[in-house]
């Protein structure tokens, strides 16, 4: 048991893709399966800064916003393919990410959920009343994607089976970078920040530039998963923006499990399966997803996926004890 968890913590992106390739055949419908992909991917990039580097934001829903739009606006106005407008997507959420950053960074706490939380409603409102460009509040239409040649095959994008693995191309990519980040010794650093920010820069690493750099990295990722779902939904709604769609992935990070990898994928699986299912059954579903959510808060503080990990760790480590002994 010892060595497969090993073996599983190692090849974690191998193990993760493993399970992403099986999803969609077991969700009651492919849409769900996909949305859950990119919300997924929206938490892994959240959680790289929030689990990591223990940075508390509440306006991520701007890059995840940017991302949309920038790509959503590339193939509508500018008629670009689309892995060119994904890529525009990307770099404008890592622009995005810069300048928010530079400006919040600096600040610490409670400062800087507020700050964070501030700017991005001011990117909220500065996509809603540009109205000419983004659509304003009914939205950006006509992101338009019916077919995409890869590697010079023509594949079908409306077919919903075919759009989920095109998708988990660019979120398994992600997650390899990600992985290839926590792995470096830049992932050591933002840990080291998260357990204590002033020992970290006692040991001579520059704590604002590394916080920074991580702020920008966790945009990007974010970003991506914007892109993805402007190309998804071919239409980029204004509350891709909206706070409420930050509290959402606080939440999904909570629920999965802080500082763990595949943690995300679990609390964006679960909080979303749970609003489907309970939207069917009562229009006061948010009320019973919040009790649920509060009920895993206060029995499962470390998260879900982060629950069963400590607790397989703690076996392995009574087992290992008693062969000392």
């Amino acid at each position: 048991m010892k060595e497969l968890y090993i073996q599983l913590s190692r090849h974690r992106v191998l193990a993760v893709t493993f399970v992403l390739i099986l999803f969609p055949w077991l969700m009651p419908y492919e849409a769900l399966a996909i949305n859950i992909l990119i919300f997924g991917l929206f938490a892994v990039g959240y959680n790289l800064l929030f689990g990591y580097t223990g940075l508390l934001s509440f306006g991520h829903a701007a890059f995840f916003g940017i991302g949309s739009y920038f790509t959503g606006m590339s193939i509508v106005y500018l008629a670009m393919p689309w892995y060119l407008a994904i890529l525009i997507g990307v770099l404008a959420s890592l622009i995005g990410g810069l300048l928010i950053g530079f400006l919040a960074i600096r600040t610490r706490g409670i400062y800087f959920a507020m700050v964070t939380l501030a700017l991005g409603q001011i990117v909220y409102y500065a996509f809603y009343k540009a109205d000419k460009w983004t659509g304003g509040e009914n939205g950006l239409r006509g992101v338009k994607v019916a077919e995409i040649d890869f590697f010079g095959f023509s594949l079908n994008f409306v077919d919903p089976i075919t759009k989920y693995y095109i998708l988990l191309v660019f979120v398994v990519a992600a997650l390899w970078f990600v992985s290839r980040v926590l792995a470096s010794p830049f992932g050591a650093v933002i840990e080291a920040i998260r357990e204590n920010e002033k020992r970290a820069a006692a040991c001579g690493f520059d704590v604002t530039r590394t916080k920074l750099l991580a702020f920008v990295i966790s945009a990007g990722i974010c970003g991506l998963a914007g892109c993805l779902r402007a190309i998804h939904l071919s239409i980029v709604p204004v509350d891709s923006l909206h706070y409420l769609q930050s509290g959402q992935i606080v939440m999904m990070s909570l629920l999965g499990g802080m500082g763990t990898f595949f943690g995300p994928f679990v609390g964006a699986g679960v909080l979303l399966y749970l609003e489907d299912v309970i939207t069917t059954l009562t229009k006061h579903w948010m009320a019973i997803v919040g009790a649920i959510f509060i009920f895993f808060v206060l029995f499962f503080p470390k998260g879900i996926w982060g629950t069963i990990l400590h607790r397989i760790e703690r076996r392995l480590s009574i087992i290992a004890h008693e062969e000392l002994r």
